[in-house]
């Protein structure tokens, strides 16, 4: 299942106008709204660590991991750039052993519709239940099966720099119906401006979509409650023109 291998090292030059200073604060409202006294969080999946550097920033104490050594390696940089006191660390989230508990665990970014598989979705559940006591939160968001089937994905270019080379970066769309998953085929070329030498980057992320009826199921299996899904954009209730969704459960 691992992805973001050659591609990682051009992933914030694509994400640089994402803006995680908002979807951070969005985080801190859910867990406020549906939280208590929530202030020791686990990412599973922090990529580069960009969402945990703004929650730290609002106060959270965070820790994060992700099972792409060359993600982690830039997320400490990152964090070792800002004086910032994050723990990062490799670790795939589907058999993660938390040393201690967490108030809360999030997954940002589509991490759990990486996760193909129904065993797959449950052992990612399962090892965030183990990182909770009762009662703790745990909060991701995911591709949203009425939305992605509404306005289903198409070929989309995005053209981007970094410090020494040009991107450009194809993604091509391949749906299955059977497993409700997009295969996103990436093509990436660097070209780099001094020398004029251009290499192409070949990576597919496979994208499940998921609907609240099967993930409010798969929570029940693994010690959780759901609360609540929302729109990722508006945080309002969900609806077909919705395609990603933060759903909200706590551990029972």
């Amino acid at each position: 299942m691992e992805v973001f291998k050659d591609y990682a090292y051009y992933y914030n030059a694509f994400y640089e106008d994402k803006d995680y200073r908002a979807e951070a604060v969005q985080v801190d409202s859910l867990l406020r709204k549906y939280g208590e006294n929530i202030r020791k969080i686990i990412n599973y999946g922090c990529g580069t660590g960009r969402h945990d550097l703004e929650l730290s920033r609002l106060g959270y104490q965070c820790t994060g991991i992700d099972m792409s050594s060359l993600m982690i390696s830039i997320a400490q940089e990152n964090a070792e750039a800002e004086k910032a006191d994050i723990n990062f660390s490799v670790a795939d989230i589907r058999t993660y052993e938390p040393a201690g508990k967490y108030d809360a665990v999030i997954s940002l970014f589509h991490v759990m519709s990486y996760q193909n598989s129904n065993e797959d979705t449950l052992s990612a559940f399962r090892a965030a239940r183990a990182a909770l006591e009762e009662g703790g939160i745990f909060l991701f968001d995911a591709w949203y099966g009425p939305g992605v089937l509404s306005d289903k994905p198409a070929v989309r270019v995005k053209e981007t720099e970094d410090e020494s080379n040009r991107l450009v970066r194809i993604a091509r769309p391949v749906m299955h119906d059977k497993e409700n998953v997009v295969d996103v085929c990436y093509e990436v070329f660097v070209m780099d401006r001094e020398t004029g030498n251009t290499k192409t980057i070949n990576e597919v992320h496979n994208m499940r979509y998921f609907f609240r009826p099967e993930l409010e199921f798969y929570l029940q299996q693994t010690g959780f409650e759901l609360v609540s899904n929302v729109d990722c954009q508006t945080l309002e209730e969900t609806g077909f023109d919705s395609w990603t969704s933060y759903f909200i459960a706590r551990a029972v």
